[in-house]
């Protein structure tokens, strides 16, 4: 780069860059029972009409409209048609089928007459209220008929949804299989949780918190481990994520001495397409190709690292399933006080979303936005967006936020 620096790449810029990056992984087949949270990679047909047939929606007794149309009508039993029954004869005028729920319509029956407005003197049904042609009937396909498309690829399954397949007949379904994210460490100064560490080293919380971003989303996450500052090393553990979908580094991203991914990883396949995005915190992440494998480098920062995770991991991982839904929305907030004009990056303010006395989402950024206060971070609910340049802003006032947890709910 001759010592310049590249230009800071926006925001959307570098996501549209990543996104048109990443293909799709395979598919595999699996049993309706274990679709929860996974991601179709085919449309799901329903195999069945439902209800199969005409059916009751209540208990009580099928009949002719014509002969209730003046009531009291004394009517005859003739029969019964239970769920799972059949009443093989036909309803002719003057006569009634006792039926219930889910209990197909005899033939000539056109209507259902609830339990609780018929008065019953042996097999004499005395009905008390009128009820026209079709009440209290689920006709044959009122939910829905065979082939009609019942989920589309791009799914992300729901418990809905698999009721929903399982009610269509689906046995198995055809899913993306789970992507593999390789995510690697580097520093001298990290230790892993529960090791003991001295006055200069740091507890890598990048990795599990990663993971569990990668997990949540669908996909599994692979931990390579911690790469010192040496450029074996890092090549070693490097060299493992050829496998993965998607490789993960974090740290050595930056301008540093020290920062070595790029050169290092470089030398052995790493291509950049962007390095450096016009956002606060979260300057110095890069994106590329190691190999075959689309590669995410994150800031060190753990906060810097959670945020550029929120805004490029977690929509990869995403489009890694063929997801229709591939970024979180924003949405609209209140906020709850007094914001500065901002400068010449995009800025993510971590803020607590609330409502109001109305209902209203209120959000409020923390007084202190220091990238390194991880405690901040697990405090908070949401990131205030503030586009570069923007003037300041009043409390009150509306504003766009992301907020941490997905959209979709699992239900």
């Amino acid at each position: 780069m001759n010592g310049q620096l590249p230009d800071l790449t926006p925001v959307d810029e570098a996501l549209a860059k990543v996104l048109a990056a990443i293909k799709p992984v395979g598919t595999e087949s699996v049993a309706v029972e274990q679709s929860f949270g996974r991601v179709l990679a085919a449309d799901v047909l329903a195999n069945i009409t439902q209800p199969p047939s005409t059916v009751s929606a209540m208990d009580g007794y099928a009949v002719r409209a014509a002969d209730i149309a003046q009531v009291p009508a004394a009517l005859t039993r003739i029969g019964e048609a239970p769920a799972g029954g059949l009443f093989e004869g036909t309803v002719e005028p003057g006569t009634t089928v006792r039926i219930f729920t889910g209990g197909p319509v005899p033939d000539g029956a056109d209507t259902v007459v609830m339990q609780e407005n018929t008065t019953v003197d042996g097999d004499t049904i005395t009905i008390n209220v009128p009820a026209e042609a079709g009440r209290n009937v689920r006709h044959q396909g009122l939910d829905f008929l065979t082939g009609t498309v019942m989920l589309t690829a791009g799914t992300r399954m729901t418990a809905r949804d698999v009721g929903l397949a399982a009610a269509s007949n689906v046995a198995e379904v055809t899913v993306r299989r789970r992507p593999r994210v390789a995510i690697l460490a580097t520093g001298n100064e990290l230790v892993r949780p529960g090791q003991a560490s001295g006055p200069v080293q740091i507890v890598n919380s990048n990795t599990p918190a990663l993971s569990a971003m990668a997990i949540g989303g669908g996909a599994e996450a692979v931990d390579l481990g911690i790469a010192t500052d040496d450029a074996e090393t890092l090549k070693t553990l490097a060299a493992k994520a050829a496998d993965a979908d998607m490789f993960v580094t974090i740290g050595g991203a930056s301008v540093g001495d020290h920062d070595l991914v790029q050169k290092v990883l470089g030398e052995i396949g790493l291509v950049i397409d962007f390095w450096r995005v016009a956002m606060r915190p979260g300057k110095p992440v890069m994106f590329g190709r190691f190999g075959d494998v689309p590669m995410l480098g994150l800031p060190g920062n753990p906060v810097s690292a959670m945020v550029c995770a929120l805004v490029f991991l977690r929509p990869a991982v995403a489009a890694l399933q063929g997801m229709t839904e591939i970024t979180q929305p924003t949405v609209q907030v209140r906020l709850g006080r007094d914001l500065p004009a901002n400068g010449g990056r995009q800025a993510y303010l971590r803020a607590r979303l609330e409502r109001d006395a109305k209902g209203r989402f209120v959000a409020t950024p923390v007084d202190e936005q220091d990238s390194s206060l991880v405690s901040v971070l697990s405090d908070a609910d949401c990131f205030v967006l503030r586009a570069v340049k923007a003037g300041p802003a009043l409390q009150g006032e509306m504003a766009e936020a992301l907020p941490f947890t997905l959209s979709y709910d699992g239900y």
